[in-house]
């Protein structure tokens, strides 16, 4: 085994897997899809803002998680403007305010322009829009607390290209947003102003320019590096690769329908699990064409099984509870009642935190 391949060691200030995070991000996006409680859901979004307020470093990439709030803010209230003018497709009793109606052609039945506004249909749009916008923020917190070109070196090898394009698209919103803090530091302290549409335009052209200048130095180092190369493989090695692959994954897909209806509880488990390793096989054999080394691969300690358990850990119990107590997690809209803090799926929520505590400090590019 060459000396390069020698994992880091674990100890002293250490970034954790990137996987971690992301596996913990995922489980706490999943925990989120299983309910509609406004309670609950932000709780979650306090649990991840605080892991990430205590485990993320001083990279630029780290800085992210504020634009995904802000985003999450964004998705809210664009839904409750379509909600207030479209319409909700929940009937209510309780109406707030009629709007005067646009009358639309005979072949746009279904849709309306203004109308009747009820408190039903307002939360409904609330519930459904603050659901996803609490996933962006769970996608934010693991683009804020793992390094995408660390994420990158983790893929197995039949996925790299695919996932240089996704790491080069991850990164540009980071990038971009430290631009544009650098860009009007550097006009604040000229004594001009940040704000107005000038001071935007006036910003605009140096992010341009500076995304162009990234993107070439990338598109050399690439080049320099290599990339893109691939070695001969077997044909026959080739088509089982396609076959494992596209069998896997039509495996996974028809487990997931079968999971989601009521009569497939018996055959999808077992279809999930060999769709799953059938595409792990097709993956396996798929990064025998990859050329490509790993300098210091990052460890997997017992600290990357406690951040991704906990993320794990909290979506099964969400999971379990919801099967239990559907009621706790959806709130009632027909008849309309307030929403309560269920006590088990809070603590399920709460596990969530355990990152904060066993997750190793980043270390800052100061020291």
């Amino acid at each position: 085994m060459p000396k390069s391949r020698t994992p880091r060691p674990a100890t002293g200030p250490r970034q954790l897997h990137p996987g971690a995070w992301w596996l913990w991000a995922l489980g706490l996006g999943a925990t989120a899809s299983r309910t509609t409680n406004p309670l609950l859901l932000l709780l979650i979004v306090a649990v991840a803002g605080y892991v990430v307020a205590a485990r993320r470093g001083d990279a630029p990439w780290a800085r992210s998680y504020g634009t995904f709030l802000r985003l999450g803010l964004l998705v809210l209230g664009m839904r409750m403007v379509f909600a207030v003018f479209l319409g909700s497709p929940v009937p209510g009793t309780h109406v707030l305010v009629t709007l005067p109606q646009l009358p639309l052609p005979h072949w746009a039945q279904g849709v309306r322009i203004g109308g009747r506004v009820t408190a039903e249909g307002l939360l409904f749009a609330l519930y459904d829009s603050l659901r996803l916008a609490t996933l962006l923020v769970c996608v934010g917190a693991a683009n804020a607390l793992a390094s995408p070109a660390r994420l990158l070196r983790a893929l197995p090898g039949a996925l790299y290209e695919a996932g240089v394009a996704v790491v080069v698209a991850m990164t540009f919103a980071p990038n971009l947003v430290a631009d544009v803090q650098r860009l009007r530091a550097a006009r604040r302290l000229r004594g001009g102003s940040d704000r107005g549409v000038r001071a935007v335009l006036g910003v605009g052209l140096p992010v341009l320019e500076s995304a162009l200048e990234r993107s070439v130095g990338l598109a050399a180092a690439m080049d320099t590096r290599g990339f893109g190369r691939t070695a001969a493989v077997p044909p026959r090695v080739a088509r089982t690769t396609a076959a494992l692959t596209l069998l896997g994954l039509l495996g996974v897909c028809v487990a997931a329908y079968g999971l989601l209806s009521a009569d497939g509880a018996g055959w999808a488990l077992p279809l999930l699990l060999l769709g799953l390793a059938s595409a792990a096989g097709g993956l396996l054999l798929g990064s025998r064409r990859a050329v490509r080394t790993r300098y210091r691969p990052d460890p997997w300690t017992a600290r990357e099984w406690s951040v991704a358990g906990s993320g794990v850990a909290a979506a099964g119990l969400m999971v379990w509870l919801a099967s239990r107590d559907p009621a706790a997690l959806t709130p009632s809209l027909i008849p309309l009642t307030a929403p309560g803090l269920p006590l088990l799926p809070a603590l399920a929520v709460l596990v969530g935190l355990l990152p904060a505590a066993t997750a190793p400090t980043p270390p800052r590019s100061s020291s």
